[in-house]
Order: structure tokens, then C-alpha cells, then sequence
């Protein structure tokens, strides 16, 4: 669910108009074989890059991984966040990203063990 709120965020705001100072799209890669394998790469000229590859999961769904870039707004840098979707959920990794707080394993493993005694919230 984040995967998707996510991607929807970020083609919001890759497809917003640009007026005054249009951005060119410098690659444009896009492959869907229609069994849930797929794979994408988006570049622009002002240094944001896209790519990510879906391969169909065990339980039906896509398996993505990929990675996003863009510059810092100073030019020191790009920041890059690499990520995997799949049946274990969203997981992001980069040095930019703030730290997972020490509470959250703890939360993690009480929702399981509810899912496993057939306690769910709906």
C-alpha cells in the first residue's frame, strides 16, 4: 500500500506541468509482459532517475525492486533510495532515510502473533 502511495506521489509529481522551465525526459524505457513481469527506467535532464523490476510473487502478486535518485536542491548530491515490494511488504534502504524507531519490532511482532491467534482489526 505505501509501494502504491508512493509511486502515485512521485508520478504526481513527475507528470505536474512545468511551465516556465520544462524538464526533458532523456530515457524512456518501459517493458510489460503481461504476466506480471515488468520492468522500467525514467530519466530527466535535471538528474532524476527511476528503474524497477517486477517478477510475479508466490501469492500472486508483483515483486518489485528498484531505485529512485534525484539531486540534493544545493548540488552537494544525489540522493538515492533503493526498495523492495513484495510479500513481506515495502522496504526502503538509504542513508538519507530516517532510522527505524526501537518500538517498531516490538509492534511488528505483537501484530503477528494477533494474526496468528485469528486477531484482526478490519
Amino acid at each position: 500500500m505505501k509501494f502504491i502511495l508512493l509511486t502515485c506521489v512521485f508520478c504526481v509529481a513527475l507528470a505536474a506541468p512545468q511551465i516556465q522551465n520544462p524538464i526533458l525526459i532523456t530515457r524512456d524505457d518501459r517493458v510489460d509482459n503481461g504476466d506480471g513481469t515488468f520492468n522500467y527506467a525514467f530519466e530527466t535532464e535535471n538528474g532524476i532517475a527511476v528503474q524497477a523490476a517486477g517478477v510475479r510473487g508466490a501469492l500472486g502478486q508483483a515483486n518489485i525492486q528498484g531505485v529512485y535518485s534525484y539531486p540534493l536542491p544545493d548540488g552537494s548530491g544525489v540522493i538515492e533510495v533503493r526498495y523492495v515490494a513484495d510479500e513481506n511488504g515495502y522496504r526502503a534502504e538509504s542513508p538519507f532515510l530516517p532510522p527505524t524507531p526501537a518500538h517498531v519490532p516490538e509492534l511488528l511482532r505483537i501484530a503477528a502473533e494477533q494474526r496468528a491467534a485469528g486477531i484482526t482489526f478490519e
